[in-house]
């Protein structure tokens, strides 16, 4: 026994008395240097190795030294790092100050890796939760994101509430396909489909010169995602950046980062904001004389009604009511949110209504494994009008455009009377129903297993698993009852079920190996694979001949049937090596592989490599100005992808009677065996610098983005028994620039100043094309449209003439291809400019954010309807007509149909995205509440522009690559005014 208990000690001291003669403890306590508050959670390191240590809830630490000296680093994010060397065992307190620019912030440059802003070799653009919401409340997310970053055009297809947006990044990526951005959300990888409710059958706008279906004003899906939950959004504009998400990534990508949990102690919120909802601006009714009243049919000495102010001229009140609670020890961490958003429209019967609830989890279960889990419910309901597009004159806008002011469209005894104009707009509003009804869950799990460790190694696998699912159903009903069904000849009464499901789900699995090496170099190596499945079924059921006032699908004379079921299988690996010199030298290379069931052949696996390269040259002894704070140049290449659409691999069938019997015929679309994906090339330059201790950031960035193998419908043999064939036949470049420049103007204890000014613009041309020029995106060239021709810009605009109005020499100059076509307009910017400031005095904080758009035209043909119905709000006025002998309204009539000129129009415009003022209310003034904030914000307060509409932000064709900037008779867009209680407890 004692030889047992000699043999203890002496273990205990051959391996204990080394530990304690060179291992020893460095502690202290890490806080705020502002305030003083203890920072729970902050990151301790002892630099060149991996050993280190997190600050506990009153910001405690406690770390291993090996050997001394040592130096110690300090970081917590939105804080400065901070490097303390440390000469032997002692207590290190240290004081964190808040960064005053985003040098530091981490950003994402692999499927498994981040890095400091200050080491990105691409511009990768950041929206902070603050910018997205902390101004005004926002409906969606495509409102939250508009002039906040460089580089985009986004749109709102219409001012109907429930969201709907055109998201370009970096110019027109696709002829055919679909350009929208890929959204990420936590990992998830969620679907933002546009799906029409059906409504073709009563409105038949794809029977008027385009066979587009989605003309039906359709909500994207990215708006249920709620804004108040999003922590950050990161968005990867170019395939520079965008490589590391391959054939998913050639409209660029959009990483949403929702909020979790920090140690401390728990946090909770609730905020009401109460809204005021108004036409941005109304157009009004023409300066009839009697005489003109009289042309058109009028009586004589009418009372003229307005009606235009009657349906949108009106003031709802909207509210958003957000709860929130949060919190975390040092192994666990939790966020939990709730939204619930009610957005009546401007329109009777239309609006908005949403409840969102968010539930995020973190465990740490010990040193080398944990657990972070979100989800999220949404329900929302979204009634849109009867809006847009409609060659029967039965929608809205369409509608209004030949309804005369002297006309008594009030119903009598609850019976409307049939109006001129084909159908009666106030019956219309009425007595319609177009509605979204959506309940979505979308969940992650990604778990980080450290499989090994040493002083300057580290192994850790990486597990990670999204699923996105939702259900939409759409409920159409225009009632027996409508006047114009009144007819026997006549559908008489319409209802529309539509059912969509989709299910989203991705997994991934990464190796990813840190080597920190004496020298200062640290590699980061990571290598994985991936699994991503989607499947969406829709069946649209159409009823007509109700059954009297029923709407029931089987009271009804006819019934028909469509469905569209989409399935898509990825696989794919994805290496990439990251080398750190000091942070002096930034590389990164790696390579992307894909392979998907929408390629011709599904087995077959794409390509897309990246490397970059950034150089802090400040960080170099020889660097000398101490007035440049930092200066970086970089460079970065990627290449990216986007798949082909899974009906261009497979010969359509069309359902047919044959004998009697159901049966199949070929439709006009040829498959394509061989058909692959999109690709994109981009090269990108920057230059990154900062003056006078980083209160002037400049971001300067070039680029050069080639699509290949773009997507494009050829003719195809007819005596084949089919007209068309996708085919890869053409390529297309973009080039750009993008500047930026944040300023902190001004900092005193009482008063400080932040403002950040960007400026952007891209030109696109098509530089090859295997077939012929064609016309794609509008109605007809007698009413503009686009020309995808070799050696011109993507976005040009194109329309016939009258060889009549011009002499031979205008003519060879301006037709020199003689195919018929002048060029009236790009659809493209000029450029793109926004000005964001925060300013600070006490307790008032005033913030605002100006957007200004250069440039870029817009078909408008809600004029030219009004136009030709002789109703348009500047009929009477002068100016157009060369000649000085027509009024603007009989000029733009004379040249319909023949010369498109008149109705494109520039589209540019000055907004007030965003204002606010808010107060924060003395500490102390409720027992239990920690902060107070009250405040007044506005949006779209102040919108300056020439263009003859209601505004220059609308799309008839949704978001459709090209055509995203069309008009027709669409519902009018919104301001706001809002009015915020948001209290911390």
């Amino acid at each position: 026994m004692k030889k047992k208990l000699l043999l203890k000690s002496l273990l205990f001291c051959l391996f204990l008395c080394p530990v304690m003669l060179f291992a020893q403890e460095v502690t202290g306590k890490m806080t705020d240097k502002a305030t003083g508050i203890p920072i729970a959670g902050g990151t301790v390191l002892v630099k060149g190795t991996s050993n280190g240590t997190s600050t506990d809830f009153d910001g405690n630490y406690s770390v291993t030294v090996n050997s001394f000296p040592a130096t110690l680093v300090f970081s917590y994010l939105g804080y400065e790092t901070q490097e303390i060397s440390v000469a032997s065992a002692s207590t290190v307190n240290v004081e964190m100050t808040e960064s005053a620019e985003a040098l530091d912030e981490i950003v994402v440059t692999g499927l498994a890796s981040s890095t400091k802003r200050s080491n990105a070799a691409n511009a990768v653009a950041s929206v902070s939760a603050e910018e997205l919401t902390g101004v005004t409340v926002q409906s969606g997310l495509d409102g939250a994101l508009s002039g906040k970053f460089t580089g985009a055009e986004i749109k709102a297809n219409s001012g109907a509430p429930g969201g709907g947006i055109s998201m370009r990044l970096r110019g027109v990526t696709s002829i055919f396909g679909d350009q929208q951005p890929l959204f990420i959300v936590d990992g998830v990888y969620v679907d933002n489909s546009s799906i029409g409710l059906g409504n073709n059958v009563v409105s038949q706008a794809a029977g008027g010169g385009n066979a587009s279906t989605n003309q039906d004003d359709a909500s994207n899906r990215i708006a249920d995602i709620d804004p108040e939950d999003i922590e950050s959004v990161e968005i990867l504009k170019g395939a520079s950046a965008a490589a590391i998400y391959g054939s998913r990534a050639a409209g660029g990508v959009v990483l949403i980062t929702t909020k979790r949990g920090r140690q401390g102690k728990p946090q909770t919120s609730f905020s009401q904001v109460v809204g005021l909802r108004s036409p941005t601006q109304l157009l009004g009714i023409r300066d009839y004389t009697q005489e003109q009243i009289t042309a058109l049919g009028g009586p004589q000495n009418p009372v003229l009604r307005d009606y235009e102010a009657e349906l949108f001229d009106n003031t709802v009140i909207s509210s958003t009511t957000r709860f929130s609670t949060s919190g975390g020890s040092n192994n666990t961490d939790y966020f939990f949110g709730a939204t619930h958003r009610d957005e009546p429209g401007l329109v009777d019967n239309t609006g908005y209504e949403k409840t969102s609830v968010r539930l995020n989890l973190g465990q740490r279960f010990n040193d080398w494994l944990d657990l972070y889990v979100t989800t999220n419910y949404i329900n929302s309901q979204s009634d849109r009008g009867f809006f847009n597009n409609g060659n029967a004159n039965r929608t809205v806008g369409y509608a209004l455009a030949f309804t005369y002011p002297w006309e008594d469209l009030s119903p009598v005894d609850g019976v409307y009377p049939a109006g001129g104009a084909g159908s009666n707009v106030l019956e219309t509003v009425a007595l319609t129903t177009n509605r979204e009804e959506v309940n979505r869950f979308i969940g992650s799990a990604k778990t980080n297993i450290k499989l090994w460790s040493d002083d300057n190694q580290r192994l850790k696998m990486v597990l990670e698993g999204g699923f996105d699912q939702y259900t939409l159903r759409t409920t159409s009903i225009f009632p027996g009852g409508l006047t114009y069904f009144r007819d026997p000849t006549s559908l008489g009464g319409v209802s529309i079920s539509g059912s969509t499901i989709n299910t989203n789900y991705n997994l991934s699995a990464f190796l990813v190996h840190n080597l920190d090496l004496d020298n200062g170099l640290s590699f980061t190596t990571q290598a994985g694979s991936f699994l991503q499945d989607f499947n969406r079924n829709t069946v649209i059921t159409i009823a007509t001949g109700l059954n009297g006032s029923q709407t029931n699908l089987g009271q009804s004379t006819n019934v028909s049937t469509q469905q569209t079921i989409r399935p898509q299988r990825d696989k794919g690996f994805f290496v990439q090596e990251e080398i750190n010199y000091d942070d002096k030298i930034i590389g990164t290379f790696g390579i992307r592989g894909d392979k998907s069931t929408n390629n011709g052949e599904a087995n077959k696996m794409y390509y897309y490599p990246k490397a970059n390269l950034a150089v802090n040259l400040n960080k170099f002894d020889f660097w000398s100005f101490d007035d440049i704070s930092y200066f970086k140049p970089r460079i970065a290449y990627g290449e990216a992808g986007r798949f082909p659409n899974f009906n261009d691999r497979f010969s359509l069938m069309n359902p047919q009677f044959i004998g009697g019997s159901s049966g199949l015929s070929p439709g006009n679309l040829r498959g394509n065996p061989n058909i692959g994906p999109e690709r994109q090339t981009e090269l990108e330059y920057g230059i990154d610098f900062g003056l006078f201790d980083n209160r002037l950031n400049f971001e300067v960035s070039i680029y050069n983005k080639t699509v290949k193998d773009l997507l494009i419908q050829s003719q195809f043999p007819t005596s084949s028994g089919f007209t068309t064939e996708v085919v890869n036949g053409g390529e297309l470049e973009n080039r750009g620039i993008e500047l930026g420049l944040n300023a902190l103007v001004m900092e005193k204890d009482d008063f400080s100043w932040n403002a950040n000014l960007k400026w952007w613009k891209n030109k696109s041309e098509i530089t090859q094309l295997d077939v012929p020029s064609f016309t794609n995106g509008g109605f007809a060239a007698s009413l503009g449209t686009f020309l995808i021709q070799e050696g011109k810009s993507a976005t040009q605009i194109v329309g016939t003439y009258n060889p009549a109005d011009f002499t031979a020499e205008e003519i060879a100059r301006r037709d020199p291809e003689g195919d018929g076509f002048f060029v009236y307009g790009n659809a493209e910017p000029d450029f793109q400019m926004s000005w964001y400031n925060e300013i600070s005095y006490k307790n008032f904080d005033f913030t605002f954010l100006w957007h200004w758009k250069k440039g870029g035209d817009n078909i408008n043909l809600t004029t030219l309807l009004y136009d030709l119905a002789g109703t348009t709000w500047d009929y009477n006025d002068t100016g157009l007509d060369p000649n000085g002998q027509l009024s603007n309204g009989d000029y733009r009539a004379s040249q319909a149909f023949v010369n498109p000129d008149p109705v494109i129009e520039d589209a540019g415009y000055l907004k007030l995205r965003e204002i606010g003022l808010f107060y924060t209310l003395p500490d102390g003034l409720i027992k239990y509440a920690s902060k107070i904030r009250v405040g007044v914000s506005g949006r779209n307060l102040i919108n300056i522009f020439d263009y003859n509409s209601y505004d220059p932000e609308v799309s008839n064709f949704g978001n459709n690559v090209l055509a995203n900037n069309v008009e027709v008779t669409p519902y009018p867009l919104s301001k706001f005014i809002n009015f915020h209680l948001n209290v911390n407890f």
